[in-house]
């Protein structure tokens, strides 16, 4: 369960580095691009100890899956980026193909 606890900070930290990686406007303003370095060294360093269980194809599929659902979520509600019924969609599959992996796969370190 650890692992897992891991893998969740990894994504959280890839979305903060992710939303500040928009801010720093092509690493042109210094605080959002110390965020970033800070936030995808962080991220990367969580998910390298959650796949000392975690299988590494089950780990990068919830970390990219999730990670993009969070920012396309946040992008919407936050930033007032568009999300239309294809991406949603799209995003409801990533979901679902995460809860296939976790809930009915045995592959999955659980």
């Amino acid at each position: 369960m650890k692992s897992w606890l891991l893998l969740g900070l990894a994504i959280v930290a890839e979305v903060i580095a992710t939303l500040a990686l928009k801010s720093s406007e092509g690493f042109t303003r210094l605080m959002p691009s110390v965020v970033v370095v800070i936030g995808y060294s962080v991220a990367f360093y969580f998910l390298a100890l959650a796949i000392k269980v975690i299988p590494v194809g089950i780990a990068y599929a919830v970390w990219a899956g999730l990670g993009i659902v969070l920012i396309s979520l946040i992008g919407w509600l936050l930033l007032g980026q568009k999300l239309d019924f294809p991406a949603v969609v799209g995003m409801l599959l990533i979901v679902a193909g995460v809860l296939v992996i976790n809930l009915l796969s045995n592959t999955g370190a659980h």
